[in-house]
């Protein structure tokens, strides 16, 4: 008897020693995982993994980022996945961020009343984020209604504020695509604000004026942008005597007169010095102004003297005009109804739709870019320049040389597509190498002497380091419609069908990024989230099957497990 009770404390007391440990086992296991701690991306295109540049970025910060996402509410399955991931990513930059990252996430104006969260609304809309208009069924009974949604993001930093999209534009793309192609931007988009919060000294951009070039409500979107995250000044070329080497990047927005030599050398030897220029320029003198005044208008060459400039450097702005079946429309008179005209949106092939190449992290995973009679570029062999292309036509394309007679009278007639035999010609080139001068051996000592004495840098036939430059061949892409209602649009947006924003606001913005940051938070935008699919057909003939091994299986493992346990515990007490 006394042995029996004996043994039965002996167990007592180990069932209890084990119990001890595993909870300190469990324990120490928890205090551990809090410290230390580690994760695995199994996935194929590591879509888990951030860049080495956006970690650098996280465990360098030095004050709080405070993060609100507006993706909070009723949405449909599509925002709510990346709802999810903008979660997870925001988790993982808290991993590496650590109590600098705070993130929430709310409806847009959420606890406001109803002027205040319109007043909130319209400053999501000012700070860049477009709002997005959705169906939803309230009742089965009352059918759909519309609701406004932002989805989109303000990123806190001290006293500055940035906003960003969450969502691409939707430009008539497969909503699974925009939604994939969304989610792989999410760590750009994220990384990069951050970024542009924590600098101490944002860039400095030169919007250059003194050859006509825009500055008024149609470039109001263009200036605004920049404005928001790069320190923006004005440069009138014929006013100074040499470019300053302080401005990161210069700007020339749709020039009209003429360069005079005097003017290129400034600006070759500010680029030989290692300054950085984006070019948007017509070769034709047209636009809708002068087209709206006519009704045959002749597009000429500008003579703006840049040709021997922009083939040095490696390209040539080819005079004609580009016509494309993928275009925007414009509104036309169709019909009366009385002595009232009728008006319908009809395809404008002058305005082509420009395709992103998708090689390049400026035009990656991004959307079509809207254009206003572009010309060709041709690309010049030789040298040590790389010619990289961001934007090009579509596969039907048609090239009309100069002069070029515009009228009215054309949209009457449904386009030739037998002409459009062109194929992706292109429109925006990023250029990079060490340039050669334009002046190179054209100069004599005295005036390379008077040119040192004047600028205190001494004259160059040669870049010393790899320099960047862009050069769009249509300036209107960073111009904006202006609205009598609203006044100026956002760049990218036909008023006529405001519904659809192309992506000439993100082509603007990851170009400046691109040839102002040497970061490498451009990276980010290289991340491909393959969209895995399932196959439809296969999907209905085998839909039984799976649904017997999804509901069976687990079922029968379930049973064979109780039924393994049952007949070693026979076994064991036999």
């Amino acid at each position: 008897m006394n042995k029996t009770i004996i043994v039965a404390t002996n167990r007592r007391k180990q069932y209890l020693q084990r119990a001890i440990i595993v909870i300190v086992v469990l324990t120490g296991i928890n205090i551990l995982a809090a410290f230390l701690h580690n994760r695995w991306d199994l996935t194929a295109e590591k879509r888990y993994t951030l860049t080495p540049h956006t970690k650098q970025l996280l465990r360098n910060l030095d004050s709080t980022v405070t993060i609100e996402v507006f993706l909070k509410g009723d949405y449909p399955a599509s925002f709510k996945q990346l709802a999810q991931s903008t979660q997870e990513l925001l988790e993982e930059f808290r991993e590496y961020g650590g109590q600098h990252i705070q993130f929430s996430f709310q409806g847009p104006g959420q606890g406001l009343d109803d002027s205040s969260r319109l007043a909130f609304q319209q400053s999501l809309v000012e700070r860049g984020i477009t709002p997005f208009n959705m169906q939803v069924q309230e009742d089965a009974s009352q059918g759909y209604s519309e609701k406004l949604i932002f989805p989109g993001a303000l990123l806190h930093y001290g006293s500055k504020t940035i906003g960003i999209n969450l969502l691409k534009n939707q430009g008539g793309a497969n909503p699974l695509e925009t939604m994939n192609s969304s989610e792989a931007l999410l760590e750009y988009q994220f990384s990069s604000a951050i970024y542009h919060l924590q600098q101490k000294q944002q860039p400095l951009v030169g919007y250059m004026l003194g050859n006509g070039e825009l500055l008024g409500a149609e470039v109001f979107s263009a200036l605004t942008t920049m404005q928001s995250n790069y320190g923006l000044d004005t440069i009138t070329l014929q006013y100074v005597s040499h470019i300053p080497k302080d401005f990161n990047l210069i700007i020339f927005a749709k020039p009209v007169s003429r360069f005079s030599d005097e003017d290129k050398l400034k600006i070759d030897q500010y680029v030989m010095n290692g300054g950085r220029v984006m070019w948007f320029v017509d070769e034709l003198n047209v636009s809708m102004d002068s087209l709206q005044h006519h009704e045959t208008y002749v597009a000429l060459d500008q003579g703006l003297n840049l040709e021997d400039m922009l083939f040095k450097y490696g390209v040539r702005i080819n005079q004609d005009l580009l016509q494309d079946i993928q275009c925007d429309q414009i509104p036309q008179i169709v019909g009366h109804n009385g002595n009232q005209p009728q008006f319908a949106l009809v395809p404008f092939p002058y305005f082509p739709l420009l395709a992103p190449t998708g090689a390049h992290p400026i035009v990656k995973n991004m959307d079509p870019v809207l254009s206003h009679f572009a010309s060709s570029i041709d690309t010049v062999k030789g040298g040590d320049i790389s010619k990289t292309i961001l934007l090009t036509t579509s596969n039907s394309t048609h090239a009309v040389g100069a002069p070029v007679q515009l009228s009215w009278n054309d949209l009457r007639v449904k386009p030739n597509v037998r002409q459009f035999t062109r194929h992706n010609l292109p429109v925006a080139v990023l250029l990079e190498g060490k340039f050669t001068s334009v002046f190179r051996n054209r100069l004599d000592l005295n005036e390379q002497q008077a040119i040192e004495r004047v600028t205190g840098t001494p004259f160059k036939n040669n870049a010393d380091t790899i320099n960047k430059m862009i050069v769009v061949s249509d300036a209107d892409i960073i111009t904006n419609a202006v609205s009598q209602k609203e006044g100026p649009l956002q760049m990218g947006i036909n008023m006529y069908n405001p519904s659809v924003v192309f992506a000439n606001r993100e082509f603007l913005l990851n170009s400046l990024e691109y040839l102002t940051s040497n970061s490498g938070i451009m990276e980010a935008r290289n991340k491909q989230l393959t969209l895995r699919l399932l196959d439809a057909e296969k999907v209905k003939q085998e839909k039984t099957k799976w649904q017997v091994i999804c509901f069976l299986v687990p079922i029968g493992i379930i049973l064979l497990f109780a039924a393994i346990f049952q007949f070693i515990r026979q076994r064991k007490f036999e």
